[in-house]
């Protein structure tokens, strides 16, 4: 029998969150529990600093990088379909990358460089084993100054990438990888690029095939690219920390959100906006086995693919992993924490202030999101602290 939600630590959850809200650490936060047919959902604070309006279920969210998981459930659609394969390299549908070059060490000029030892392939794609992406370690790396001047939307999440796919890929091509392809782990150009893979493998607009695929068929009604004005009233503020500021400051506002109207370019990496309820349906299918309403999205295969760890030991010891990873292993566009406090568990975080993780042992899916970048490491860290105590009670 499967433990009910226990309405004390539900209780404790929300004053945990209250608590981060009442000092204004973000405005305002949604946060969503659920297990088997129980669904908790609780609303806490504002959808803007110093705002009248209170903060509700349906408030629509810059999820950032909680988009890789569902980019990542897309590619294993076409895998499924046929249309790609995941050791395939990529340049049979991005010829652009084709005879790459990679630099003798990531601090390298531009034109010091080595060849490939092989093809990009489509698996390296989803797990960030590219050869390109953040360099943790400091000093000047002429590379990451090259990516900025491309425009290439390196960066806190915007979709102010002036550059439509095909141009962007053509100006990402432009340069050299970082590291061999399937050697190093680095965070996060890969999905740039795998969102312009789906696009010709589908044969249509990046959007399209997501909501065709996956939206319309998991009632992801709110989850898109951009917010038409009809929803707009329910897009939150969004807001940054300033070393020269005490307090948060404005990121993205509402009337003038850079999220009002479709990216020129949709960003695979971090683009999309979603809802709670939204996302539980994506957790949900996930944690059913690729299964929603009865219907099958995606099969087992592709869902286990998805949830397991793809990392070798020294992968996951690299310096980008150990800054980004914390020690969980990196699945296809998630991280999965097999040595948790209570058990197993998947999930991701966004950098604007969302986070979800599963617990298949338990059933238990849950959910945060705000408003801020970053996100606020405390109200974070006591959050899930609160979902690991729920997760392990066997009372809920």
């Amino acid at each position: 029998m499967t433990a009910r939600l226990s309405t004390e630590r539900l209780g404790r959850l929300h004053d945990v969150v209250a608590g981060h809200v009442a000092r204004r650490d973000v405005p305002g936060a949604v946060t969503l529990v659920a297990r088997a047919d129980e669904v908790h959902v609780d609303t806490v604070g504002t959808a803007d600093l110093g705002g009248a309006q209170p903060l509700r279920r349906d408030a629509i969210f810059r999820i950032a990088s909680l988009t890789k998981p569902v980019v990542a459930a897309a590619t294993m659609l076409l895998v499924e379909d046929g249309r790609l394969r995941l050791d395939e390299a990529v340049d049979r549908l991005l010829p652009e990358l084709a005879g790459r070059r990679v630099l003798r060490r990531p601090d390298a000029a531009l034109d010091d460089t080595v060849p490939a030892r092989r093809p990009i392939s489509v698996r390296d794609l989803l797990t960030l084993r590219m050869g390109f992406g953040y360099i943790t370690d400091p000093g000047e790396h002429p590379v990451l100054r090259a990516a900025q001047e491309r425009e290439l939307g390196m960066g806190p999440p915007k979709p102010a990438t002036p550059h439509a796919p095909d141009a962007w890929l053509r100006r990402f091509a432009e340069l050299p990888l970082i590291h061999q392809p399937g050697e190093h782990w680095m965070y996060e150009l890969g999905f740039a690029v795998l969102g312009v893979l789906l696009a010709r493998a589908a044969g249509q607009p990046l959007e399209a095939f997501l909501r065709e695929r996956l939206f319309a068929p998991l009632g992801m009604a709110d989850t898109a690219f951009g917010v038409p004005d009809p929803k707009l009233r329910r897009l939150t503020t969004c807001y940054v920390t300033a070393a020269d500021h005490d307090g948060l400051v404005l990121y993205d506002g509402v009337e003038d959100s850079q999220w009002r109207h479709a990216p020129v370019f949709p960003d695979a990496t971090g683009g999309l906006v979603s809802t709670v309820d939204d996302y539980l349906a994506f957790a949900r299918m996930l944690l059913h086995g690729g299964v929603h309403g009865g219907e099958r999205i995606l099969s087992t295969r592709s869902v286990a693919a998805m949830t397991t760890n793809q990392l070798l030991p020294a992968q996951h010891a690299s310096a980008s992993a150990r800054a980004f990873l914390d020690g969980s292993g990196w699945g296809f566009g998630l991280a999965v924490d097999r040595d948790g406090v209570t058990g197993p568990r998947y999930g991701w975080g966004g950098g604007l202030g969302t986070s979800w993780y599963t617990y298949p042992e338990h059933g238990l899916i849950a959910m945060l999101m705000t408003q801020r970048l970053p996100p606020s490491t405390a109200l974070f860290e006591d959050f899930w602290a609160s979902i690991d105590r729920i997760a392990a009670d066997r009372s809920g």
